[in-house]
């Protein structure tokens, strides 16, 4: 009899007890983690590196500054409130347009003035926070997602996450907004993940609630075979994202906007293994193949062909 882990071993799959000893603790340095842990402090790397990040309007740093979100919107209809220091998209309010009556939410519902005040008095408080700890909340632009996503997001806007490991990027997956993660793009909140083939950039299937799909629950449009725009530069912003904190390994987020092109959304420390059943691929022959490299190149270029490489060579035909 093979017992269920030497069957995930030997199909490469890395768990979570591995991906923590063997990959987060050894390449990730503590004192790095507050540089991606601090959306404001990443965002700042960004623009510093001249990465394209949503808009900051503000950030309500004080219960008394709630009274002053009419003037931090001015006439801006649309808007993500997010806490500065959430984890796993816990916190994160998307509001799609202003009426007099108030706020219209990712997923058509409405919300008004204090019902907003309280959200965001609430991450102040540390509610979503890491640790509990106080917050602050930012308001940020609200990203026009490009159409090419249209027919497989709910609501709400789609994002790319990519695990990079020492520069070099070696997995993606698009995460698709559903009615259930209330159109936030999100897996551990209900939203499909689909995987990415990381040579081409075309979609695959992917797994909703660690059950597998090919096609969105609402919309019923197939998952497969849709041809993210740009790619290739796709990959090399998120090899690029690894100079901005230095943390061996790495999730980038990225949207693809249609008006600005492709946003660093953010960057995380602890990217979860979701992305493997999207694959429908272990990690962990790349991660090792990676590891074994005695020398990782310096440009971002370079390491994105040499993942491709190693992805090539390591995986099952």
């Amino acid at each position: 009899m093979r017992w269920p882990g030497t069957i995930l071993r030997e199909a490469g799959i890395l768990s979570m007890n591995q991906r923590n000893a063997d990959f987060i603790m050894r390449h990730n340095e503590r004192r790095l983690y507050p540089l991606v842990d601090d959306k404001l402090q990443t965002k700042a790397l960004a623009q510093k590196a001249g990465i394209a990040v949503p808009e900051l309007y503000g950030v309500v740093r004080t219960e008394h500054a709630i009274r002053d979100l009419e003037d931090t919107l001015g006439d801006k209809t649309s808007f993500v409130v997010k806490p500065a220091h959430g984890s796993g998209g816990n916190g994160i309010l998307v509001v799609k347009d202003r009426r007099a009556r108030g706020y219209i939410k990712a997923s058509g519902s409405m919300m008004s003035d204090s019902e907003l005040g309280h959200h965001i008095s609430n991450i102040l408080s540390g509610m979503f926070s890491l640790g509990g700890m106080p917050d602050q909340a930012m308001i940020e632009y609200c990203v026009q997602f490009d159409p090419i996503f249209e027919n497989v997001a709910f609501q709400g806007v789609p994002d790319i996450r990519t695990i990079v490991f020492r520069g070099v990027p070696l997995a993606s997956m698009v995460r698709l907004p559903t009615r259930s993660s209330d159109g936030k793009a999100n897996l551990h909140q209900g939203a499909v993940g689909a995987g990415i083939d990381l040579s081409t950039g075309v979609t695959q299937d992917g797994v909703c609630q660690n059950a597998r799909v090919s096609s969105h629950p609402d919309t019923g449009a197939p998952l497969a075979g849709i041809g993210i725009p740009g790619w290739d530069t796709l990959l090399l912003l998120a090899a690029r994202c690894y100079d901005l904190a230095r943390l061996g390994y790495l999730g980038v987020d990225v949207v693809l906007d249609r008006n600005h092109g492709p946003l660093v959304l953010e960057l995380n420390a602890r990217p979860g293994l979701s992305i493997q059943l999207a694959n429908r691929r272990g990690l962990l022959p790349v991660l090792q193949a990676i590891e074994r490299q005695k020398t990782i190149p310096d440009t971002a270029e370079e390491r994105v062909a040499l993942g491709l490489d190693l992805l090539a060579r390591h995986t099952p035909a």
